[in-house]
């Protein structure tokens, strides 16, 4: 077997107690060790992408059990894709918080850092369905500590909301599961994707209820409506690098729509073909709907941005829910657009809020380095409305390229355009005020303290400082210069995601298709 594979689950599950437990009285080596580990997972994530580049499915049966009676972990295009966005991410992210200081700011958050970068990448590399379930549960008690972290009522309060909610998603899982393992007997993907299929559609009751109650649990991961409300305060109130590395966290939701409803339930099954479309395309296009007004309305700088990942989620799963290649394509190139663009937007909004008295929208005395900090906003905010020149005009012009027929064009092209014009209008009226309106007018304390910042910083940012937020931007600029070659690779990538058979004889054997 091919041992790499479970590398990115063992590596931050073994760092992250060392971390807590040995280093936790010595931050300057905590620090070093954290950044070493993440950058290793770069490389291992690099090593990956490149084994899964030849369109060969792999994998990892633990304890040497065949599927479907062990535990196995598949490597293919798609999971070594999101393992690499995510380390990518994570090393992005965890640079700001240590050159910043917010990793200081509370006890254990390098260990909860790992643990949060073990569950994600589990989700990601995880053949089974219940094992996905084991990984989700790692990611919500590591969210929740590194969401508290350094405190303040404001944040406790969000924190609450977003554990109630997530136990909640929780509870429907396990639901879900035991449904569906009553109606088929198994919950290896695999062999789900092998046996849903041949049960008669007028038999498939079960897993048609099994199916819309994994479509729930996964649209509270990727926020989606009507279950979005918890993302907005819960990312706004979070420190801002851990919501920056929160930004691939929707995307844990949207990967496993993508991998069980494609799979198991996708084209071509008697009980359960369109019912995934006819309930995510609706809701994708009202998510659109709630993430623009969002960020037309808001009134504070954290949740302007909150809300426009809301808004991108909806235009990924718009996409999504056309289950074609052509599509999925599209939806997967989006994807990588979106997570570094929120990323950018929340790294570069914790230089600006953190010299200024809060994040209100409101003019008040510029701030350093205000052309600099200008500039950084307003291209991490064409990225993420998708203005040319940067990727998220290619993403979504991808997306309605491949949103052409009859009984949907007319509501995706409206919803994205329209959305992505009240973005566009949001981001520049925020911009405007905050860096082309500043004026002298002296900042009231009672306003300031219901963001549970500290106090304005009087320094400028050093070049360390900014230079994650450029790493994010540049990363977006990449994705523009080389759309050809990533088109091609995601190209391949959608091809394998419908390719069941080959998916099915990789991981059970060829005795497993029949």
């Amino acid at each position: 077997m091919m041992h790499w594979i479970i590398l990115p689950v063992i590596l931050p599950a073994m760092l992250a107690p060392i971390l807590g437990f040995v280093m936790r009285h010595d931050i300057s080596l905590a620090r070093v060790a954290s950044i070493a580990g993440t950058a290793t997972l770069v490389a291992i994530a690099v090593g990956l992408t490149m084994l899964a580049s030849d369109g060969e499915t792999h994998v990892y049966r633990l304890g040497d059990w065949p599927a479907p009676f062990g535990i196995v972990l598949v490597l293919d295009r798609l999971s070594a894709m999101m393992v690499m966005l995510t380390s990518l991410l994570a090393l992005v992210v965890l640079i700001h918080a240590v050159v910043t200081g917010w990793d200081a700011r509370g006890r254990h958050f390098h260990a909860l850092f790992q643990f949060q970068l073990m569950g994600i990448c589990g989700a990601f590399l995880t053949g089974d369905v219940f094992n996905l379930f084991v990984f989700f549960e790692v990611l919500l008690i590591a969210s929740y500590g590194l969401m508290i972290h350094a405190g303040g009522r404001e944040r406790m309060q969000a924190g609450l909301q977003y554990v109630v909610m997530n136990l909640a998603g929780s509870t429907l899982f396990l639901f879900a599961l035991g449904t569906l393992y009553a109606s088929t007997g198994t919950l290896n993907i695999a062999d789900l994707a092998a046996k849903v299929p041949t049960i008669p559609a007028d038999e498939a009751a079960l897993v048609r209820v099994a199916a819309i109650l994994l479509m729930v649990v996964f649209a509270v991961k990727a926020a989606l409506f009507p279950v979005q409300f918890w993302l907005p305060a819960t990312y706004a109130n979070a420190p801002a690098p851990v919501a920056a590395l929160f930004a691939i966290m929707t995307k844990v939701g949207a990967y496993a729509i993508i991998r069980v409803h494609t799979l198991a339930f996708g084209p071509g099954t008697p009980g359960t073909d369109g019912l995934a479309a006819s309930w995510l395309f609706p809701a994708a296009i009202v998510t659109i709907a709630v993430g623009a007004f969002g960020v037309l309305g808001a009134k504070r700088l954290m949740p302007l941005i909150a809300f426009s990942i809301v808004g991108s989620m909806g235009t990924l799963l718009v996409a999504v829910a056309a289950f074609s290649p052509t599509a999925m394509t599209a939806a997967l190139y989006y994807m990588l657009h979106s997570t570094f663009a929120a990323a950018g937007l929340f790294l570069m909004a914790d230089l600006v809020v953190s010299r200024r008295n809060g994040d209100l929208l409101r003019t008040q005395a510029p701030t350093i380095q205000n052309g600099l900090f200008a500039a950084l906003f307003f291209g991490a905010a064409i990225a993420m409305a998708g203005m040319p020149p940067l990727s998220g005009f290619l993403g979504k012009l991808l997306i309605l390229d491949s949103l052409r027929d009859p009984g949907t064009i007319a509501w995706a092209w409206t919803a994205i355009l329209a959305g992505s014009l009240l973005t566009i209008v949001g981001f520049a009226r925020a911009g405007s005020t905050l860096f082309w309106k500043s004026t002298s007018v002296p900042v009231a304390s009672a306003e300031s303290e219901v963001t549970d910042m500290p106090e304005p910083a009087s320094q400028p940012a050093t070049a360390m400082e900014i230079a994650p937020t450029m790493a994010a931007i540049a990363l977006l600029i990449g994705l523009s210069v080389f759309a050809g070659p990533v088109s091609n690779y995601l190209e391949g990538t959608s091809a394998q995601l419908f390719d069941r058979a080959g998916y099915i004889s990789a991981v059970l054997g060829p005795e497993g298709e029949g």
